[in-house]
C-alpha cells in the first residue's frame, strides 16, 4: 500500500482516482482504503495513513460516567479526609485556586471523609470503595490514571473537551477520528457506535454534538442505537417495500449520484453513497446483533438481570462487548447521574449498582473470548468532585462541588499495564506525581491504537486540526 501511495502522489487526485476506480463504487473503496483521500489536501494522503505503527488496540468500549463520579468515594482513598472531617479546608491547599459559581461564596470549606469503608485489591493492591465489589475482583487487570486533570470546570465544556479535543462545539468527537482513520472491521456495521443510559442520580445531559463527525465527512458521525423495538431509527423499511425492491431502487440511486459526482465533484455525494449502502446492509446485521437470544444463561448471570432490559447500563455493556466482537472499532456509552452535589452517599451507591457488575462482567467477558488484550476498555468522567462539602456538612450526608485538578480513571485490556499510576496529596486536592492532561490521555489512547496523535490531521479552512490541537504527550508509563 505504503509503495503504491508513494508512486500515485506523483500525480493530482483526479488521475490518481481514475487509475483506481471505475465509478462511484471504486470512489467509495478509494475512500475506504485511504483516508483523507476527499479532504482537498493532496498530503493528507501520507499523514493519514494508518496505523502509523503495530496497534496495542483494534477497538475501544469508552464507558463515559456522564456527571463526574467522586473519585475519593470510589477509587482515591484519603485516610486524612476521614480524621479531619468538619474541619476547614487549609487555605495552603486550595491557594485561590478556581471554584465554581455553586461554591465560590461558601464562607467555609468543610472536608467529607467519604461515608463507604475501603479496601486494597489484587496484587496492584488498588483501593476499592465497598460499593464496587464485582470491579474489585477485577483489579488486577485495571489500569488505574488518578492523576488526570482538565481545565474545565463545568460539565458541557468539560464532557465536549474529553469527547473532542476543544471545549466548543463543532469538532469531531474521538470515535470520529478513529472512524476517519481506521474505519470499520466490519461493512456491514458502523465504526463508531453510540449507547446512552440513565442512572438514579442527577443526570446532567447528553447531546449529539458529542458523537458529531464536526468538518470529518458525515459518514463517520456516530450511529446511535436505541432502546426501543427499532435500534436505530428510520433502518427498517415499511412492509410493502421487499428487499430486491430496495436493491433495485439503490443501484438506480447510486447511478444518478454518479453522475452528479462527475459533475459536480462534491465528495459528501460518495459519503450519501456511503450512509445508503451501510444502512441497507445493517438492515440484516443489527436486529441479530441486538437479539440476545443466542448468549447463554452464564452470560446473562454476570451481566445480572438489568441486561435483559433495553436501555439499562448492564444491556449497553452487553450489546458494546457484541458490537466490538463484530467488529466496531469504537463504541461509546454514556450513563448519567453522577451529578452528587447534595445526597452523595444514596446517589452514588445506586450508580454503583447500575454499573459496578455490569462493568466488571465486561472485563470478565472480553477476556474469556480472548479479546480483551485488543479491545481497550475505558472508565470515567469529565472532571473529579472537591474534597470539600457543597454546602451544609451533616453527619450522615454531604455532596461535592467539580473538580478538574486531580481525578480518577480507569482502563483495562487494550494494551495498558495493570496497575496504579500517579498521585494526589493526602487531601485529593492537587497532583503531587505524574499529571495527566485531558490530551495525554487522549494522544495516549491513539497510540494504543496505531496512530501518531502528531501526524493525525485534517486540513480544515486553512488550518490542520488533530483531536489533540496543539498539546498532548503519549503516557508511556502505563503501556504494556
Amino acid at each position: 500500500m505504503r509503495e503504491f501511495l508513494e508512486h500515485g502522489l506523483n500525480q493530482n487526485r483526479r488521475k490518481f482516482l481514475s487509475k483506481v476506480s471505475l465509478g462511484i463504487g471504486g470512489i467509495a473503496l478509494g475512500s475506504l482504503m485511504v483516508p483523507g483521500m476527499f479532504s482537498g489536501n493532496e498530503d493528507d494522503l501520507f499523514n493519514n495513513v494508518v496505523p502509523h505503527f503495530a496497534p496495542k488496540a483494534k477497538r475501544i468500549i469508552y464507558l463515559f460516567q456522564n456527571g463526574a463520579p467522586s473519585q475519593l468515594d470510589l477509587f482515591d482513598y484519603k485516610p486524612t479526609l476521614q480524621k479531619m472531617h468538619g474541619e476547614d479546608l487549609p487555605a495552603s491547599i486550595r491557594n485561590g485556586q478556581r471554584l465554581t459559581g455553586m461554591t465560590a461564596n461558601q464562607a467555609k470549606f468543610p472536608l467529607a471523609g467519604t461515608k463507604f469503608n475501603f479496601a486494597q485489591h489484587g496484587q496492584t493492591g488498588a483501593w476499592f470503595t465497598e460499593a464496587m465489589p464485582h470491579l474489585a475482583s477485577m483489579a488486577d487487570d485495571m489500569c488505574f490514571i488518578r492523576s488526570l486533570y482538565t481545565e474545565a470546570i463545568n460539565h458541557d465544556p468539560a464532557l465536549t473537551f474529553f469527547q473532542t479535543g476543544a471545549q466548543v462545539g463543532n469538532r469531531p468527537s474521538m470515535g470520529s477520528w478513529i472512524s476517519y482513520g481506521l474505519g470499520s472491521e466490519n461493512k456491514n456495521l458502523p465504526a463508531f457506535c453510540v449507547l446512552l443510559s440513565k442512572g438514579k442520580g442527577n443526570g446532567q445531559g447528553v447531546y449529539s454534538k458529542l458523537w458529531n463527525n464536526g468538518f470529518l465527512d458525515s459518514i463517520h458521525q456516530g450511529v446511535q442505537f436505541s432502546s426501543g423495538e427499532e435500534p436505530v431509527k428510520y433502518l427498517t423499511d415499511p412492509e410493502f417495500i421487499k428487499r430486491a425492491d430496495k436493491r433495485l431502487m439503490l443501484d438506480e440511486l447510486s447511478a444518478l449520484n454518479d453522475a452528479a459526482y462527475k459533475n459536480i465533484g462534491d465528495p459528501e455525494i460518495v459519503t450519501k453513497i456511503q450512509q445508503y449502502e451501510l444502512a441497507y446492509r445493517m438492515q440484516m446485521a443489527v436486529p441479530e446483533l441486538t437479539s440476545l437470544q443466542n448468549e447463554p444463561e452464564s452470560i446473562i448471570k454476570m451481566y445480572g438481570p438489568e441486561c435483559l432490559v433495553p436501555g439499562t447500563y448492564a444491556a449497553n455493556c452487553l450489546l458494546a462487548r457484541k458490537l466490538s466482537e463484530n467488529g466496531v472499532r469504537f463504541v461509546q456509552l454514556y450513563h448519567q447521574g453522577w451529578d452528587t452535589h447534595g445526597n452523595l452517599p444514596r446517589e452514588i451507591e445506586g450508580q454503583c449498582r447500575d454499573v459496578d457488575q455490569s462493568s466488571a462482567a465486561l472485563i470478565k467477558d472480553l477476556k474469556q473470548r480472548g479479546l480483551l488484550d485488543e479491545t481497550l476498555v475505558i472508565w470515567g468522567g469529565e472532571f473529579g468532585r472537591t474534597n470539600y462539602c457543597q454546602g451544609a456538612l451533616s453527619k450522615d450526608n454531604y455532596g461535592r462541588d467539580h473538580h478538574p485538578r486531580c481525578f480518577t480513571i480507569w482502563m483495562a485490556g487494550g494494551g495498558v499495564k495493570p496497575g496504579v499510576f500517579g498521585e494526589t496529596d493526602e487531601f485529593g486536592y492537587n497532583i503531587t506525581k505524574m499529571p495527566v492532561h485531558v490530551h495525554d490521555f487522549q494522544a495516549t489512547v491513539l497510540h494504543l491504537m496505531g496512530v501518531d496523535h502528531e501526524r493525525f490531521t485534517y486540513k480544515h479552512q486553512g488550518r490542520r486540526y488533530k483531536l489533540t490541537d496543539i498539546a498532548g504527550n503519549v503516557v508511556h508509563d502505563i503501556i504494556s
